[in-house]
């Protein structure tokens, strides 16, 4: 197994050498500029919300999908599926599925989730109705408790899944 540090020097035992690459200027930038072109995509569905402002509702990058943090707003309105958080985090996770099924995943793909909860007290009730959403091998995931969510909802969760 060869051990190479960033100038290309690599060590096989106690045999080292050196590699040398070398590529003009002009093809890396290209590379580089095709790589961004192809390598980001955005991924939108009417069956989410909308975003609330300058941000993308998910990003395929590569095989990984990058969702945007989810309130409990119905699609096509600006209004919460409900004031209390349950309703509100039953349509968190809808809209969550309905971004992950137009990129081509479901729940299963999700492979971290991050929750913001408005008030940590409910944390046992969101954990509830998460935990139905991922019934196996359910995903990575951090919690905070946050002092305002967009629109002052009760909870807003983003994802990471694999494609």
């Amino acid at each position: 197994m060869a051990l190479c540090s960033k100038a290309f020097t690599c060590s096989r035992s106690s045999i080292a050498f050196t590699k040398s690459v070398v590529r003009p200027a002009a093809v890396i930038r290209f590379q580089r500029a095709r790589m961004s072109v192809s390598a980001k995509q955005v991924v939108s569905t009417e069956e989410a919300p909308a975003a609330l402002g300058p941000y993308s509702q998910a990003i395929k990058a590569g095989n990984t999908l990058y969702v945007s943090g989810q309130i409990g707003i119905v699609p096509g309105t600006k209004d919460f599926a409900s004031d209390g958080v349950e309703g509100q985090t039953e349509q968190v996770m809808k809209n969550m599925g309905a971004i992950l099924k137009a990129a081509g995943a479901d729940y299963s793909s999700v492979v971290k989730t991050t929750i913001l909860l408005a008030d940590m007290a409910d944390f046992a009730t969101v954990n509830g109705i998460y935990g139905r959403f991922f019934p196996e091998n359910p995903p990575a995931r951090a919690t905070f408790a946050v002092k305002t969510l967009p629109l002052n909802a009760k909870v807003e969760i983003e994802c990471i899944a694999t494609l």
